[in-house]
């Protein structure tokens, strides 16, 4: 080769060199900058409801994404194209799902799989939300129960049967004629959404040998949840599973998005003086506090998040007397349930536990600022207490809090069960068949008979969700929202519901 070719071959392979190097360059540009475009999985939410599990992924920005089953073992699979996972899934609870465990993995160098192990197959159901209030772009996927979890109407009537007995029921001769009429009226599950104080960034109360109250109070919180899911009749959500934190206000949006019958907020908060002992009980107040202590703690716990006012009933529609009338009336018959409920846990609470008060205190706590949900806050004790903070810092005690609670809670709704729910059935078969019948009857349009009428609509009662009615109803939630015209999920007790007829 001449001087020449050689020289031309050395500055064409520096220059190939070069090319490389350039193209290595703009190619780890563009993937950081693909990076930087990826949607991010911040958050994933997950309930367990009596016919189907709820599972929200929440992202900041939208994406693409594909739902599909595996078969052999069971497995959903979500694919998000451009999509990375901020979540640990060792954290997530997902106690009374379907779901066994949570895998995830990047395909394709940018595209997220996240897949789910079930125990049963589930011909699960997914859409997309957009940003609204203070949630951003969700995925909501809906896994309906097994046929063989769900309980069968039989076995309801059967377990109904042995509570009317066991509880002092009408028990006669009427009773069991109008519990062979029941199996075909739907018994829904009353619904109690429990709020674990603090958590996240905001520690709560620390007590002696630094035992955290939202650590404390989240213990006891699972204990409840788990005792009334065992319960017939029952079913129990958290506002928060793991150590995460909420504001305030998001905890009550939470209990309404479920239709709660109840809210109970658990705490085991402090005082400026350690000899402060007991357990105490509090509904909200509309004139204050009932004591400088229930003072104090309101404006402790408030000061956890700066969002106040009251609940969000829709009266955006009624002029301003009305709407301030219908509020009042809310809000008093909420606070009136409220007491009442109150006093059955703080009754179940002094069977074992010093009490603090032996009476429901109230005061402007912001997490019982619901008008339309009754609402509790649950002092466990005083974690400034160093007897206190040990006892409540054991499994024992928190399983007898968990299980006082638990026991006050369903005293209460026997003494004043749901309209439409098992409760109210097991405790007189005969004037929930008359309601409900009356119910059917109501709804019932002209020219037409009661058995077509049951398939084109319902109406919505407490504890009814767009997701439970679809699964029950085998439509979507699609179909549903676009049928009703609706723009959110959110239905409204009474609410007459249009059901697609196929």
């Amino acid at each position: 080769m001449s001087p020449f070719n050689r020289h031309a071959g050395r500055k064409t392979h520096r220059f190939e060199r070069m090319s490389n190097r350039c193209l290595v360059i703009l190619f780890s540009l563009v993937i950081v900058s693909f990076n930087a475009m990826a949607a991010e999985v911040e958050n994933i939410r997950i309930w367990a409801g009596s016919s189907a599990s709820r599972i929200v992924l929440d992202l900041d920005s939208s994406t693409v994404h594909n739902v599909f089953e595996l078969q052999k073992p069971s497995r959903l699979v979500i694919d998000l194209a451009n999509s990375r996972l901020k979540v640990d899934p060792e954290s997530l609870d997902f106690t009374g799902t379907p779901i066994n465990s949570l895998r995830s993995a990047v395909r394709s160098n940018k595209d997220l799989r996240i897949v789910l192990e079930l125990s049963h197959t589930a011909k699960a159901r997914s859409f997309v939300l957009g940003p609204e209030g203070e949630f951003g772009h969700r995925l909501v996927i809906d896994i309906p129960r097994a046929a063989d979890k769900v309980i069968s109407t039989a076995t309801r009537e059967a377990r109904a049967q042995n509570t009317v007995a066991r509880q002092g029921g009408l028990g006669d001769s009427s009773t069991t004629a109008a519990a062979l009429e029941a199996p075909g009226l739907e018994k829904r599950d009353i619904v109690v959404v429990i709020d674990p104080g603090h958590g996240g960034k905001d520690p709560g109360a620390i007590g002696s040998n630094r035992v955290r109250e939202k650590d404390v109070v989240l213990k006891i919180s699972r204990q409840l949840q788990r005792l009334l899911n065992d319960q017939p009749g029952y079913t129990a959500q958290l506002t928060r599973s793991d150590d995460t934190f909420i504001p305030l206000r998001t905890r009550t949006e939470i209990a309404r998005r479920h239709n709660a019958d109840i809210l109970i907020s658990v705490h085991a908060d402090a005082f400026n003086d350690r000899r402060a002992h007991g357990a105490s009980v509090y509904a909200l107040s509309k004139s204050g506090a009932t004591s400088e202590t229930a003072r104090w703690l309101a404006a402790k716990e408030n000061s956890s998040d700066l969002i106040g006012g009251t609940g969000s009933v829709t009266l955006g529609d009624k002029d301003a007397i009305l709407a301030g009338v219908l509020l009042d009336l809310s809000m008093t018959a909420s606070m009136k349930a409220s007491v009442h409920a109150g006093g059955n846990i703080l009754k179940s609470l002094g069977s074992f536990a010093k009490l603090h008060k032996r009476s429901v205190e109230q005061a402007g706590f912001v997490v019982l600022k619901n008008p339309d949900i009754p609402s509790l806050l649950v002092e466990t004790g005083f974690i400034s207490n160093p007897a206190e903070s040990s006892r409540l810092n054991t499994p024992a005690y928190q399983q007898r809090i968990a299980a006082a609670i638990a026991k006050g809670v369903h005293d209460y709704f026997w003494s004043t069960p749901p309209p439409g729910s098992l409760l109210a059935y097991q405790k007189n078969p005969a004037a929930f068949i008359a309601a409900e019948r009356a119910r059917e009857t109501e709804s019932m349009p002209s020219g037409r008979s009661g058995s077509a009428q049951a398939s084109l609509t319902r109406t919505i009662r407490q504890g009814d969700t767009l997701s439970r009615i679809a699964v029950e109803t085998n439509s979507s939630i699609e179909e549903l929202m676009r049928l009703n015209k609706l723009n959110s999920s959110r239905l409204l007790v009474g609410q007459v519901l249009q059901i697609p007829s196929s």
